[in-house]
């Protein structure tokens, strides 16, 4: 399957107009969130500065791992909270860090990174969950019963998620530039609304997790499968 991931953020380089970010609101409606796109990936970028997502994404570009990224959930769920006046981390189950190393693919290689990164993140006090991309397609079939495609990189995860409505990503550059991707747009996301995903036949993981997400955002459209 051929990967098209949009790059939403602003280029290398370019210096992000503070008059360009909302305020974050106490409570705003879930359709307003700026001009467009780009104007969408300011609100993330505002977001995670003003949040522990921050420094958790400092210590994943400190800890060198190859094409780190913070993922989906701690993304979402926190505009959600933005956007709804709730708590920064109302919700939040856990933080998903990605990384893809094709050099070593054991399972003792992943452990040892994520224990690791675990205790590099525990003075931020948030459960993280790590995962080597490379190495996704080993054990997934066992433990979903449905195969996974070997991933090229860490992006193309994104693209085999439940929800596309979950398909974001963010990681800070050695300048402190955040660079957001999300291959299917960031809209679903500040419309709550829920859209199921159909690339590998995931609908019991799709309504576990609406479940769950309902019971924090009573504000979440869920498109069925």
């Amino acid at each position: 399957m051929s990967m098209s991931v949009s790059a939403t953020s602003a280029p290398s380089g370019y210096a992000t107009p503070k008059e360009k970010i909302p305020s974050l609101p106490t409570r705003v409606s879930p359709v307003h969130h700026g001009a467009g796109e780009q104007g969408r990936v300011y609100f993330i970028e505002e977001v995670i500065r003003s949040t522990a997502l921050y420094d958790l994404l400092k210590i994943l570009r400190d800890a060198g791992l190859p094409d780190a990224w913070l993922a989906s959930g701690a993304i979402y769920q926190s505009v959600w909270n933005a956007l709804t006046g709730k708590d920064a981390g109302h919700g939040i189950k856990d933080y998903d860090l990605i990384y893809h190393d094709e050099a070593d693919t054991s399972y003792e290689a992943e452990d040892r990174v994520i224990k690791q990164l675990t205790k590099a993140c525990e003075p931020l006090g948030l459960p993280v969950e790590i995962r080597n991309q490379a190495r996704v397609h080993l054990w997934f079939p066992k433990h979903f019963g449905m195969d996974y495609p070997k991933l090229g990189c860490s992006l193309e995860s994104l693209l085999y998620y439940a929800s596309t409505t979950h398909s974001v990503a963010a990681r800070l550059h050695d300048d402190d530039r955040l660079q957001i991707e999300a291959p299917f747009g960031l809209e679903p996301i500040f419309q709550m609304q829920m859209l199921p995903n159909k690339v590998l036949p995931n609908q019991q993981t799709f309504t576990q997790k609406a479940t769950r997400l309902t019971k924090h955002w009573p504000e979440l459209t869920i498109v069925p499968w």
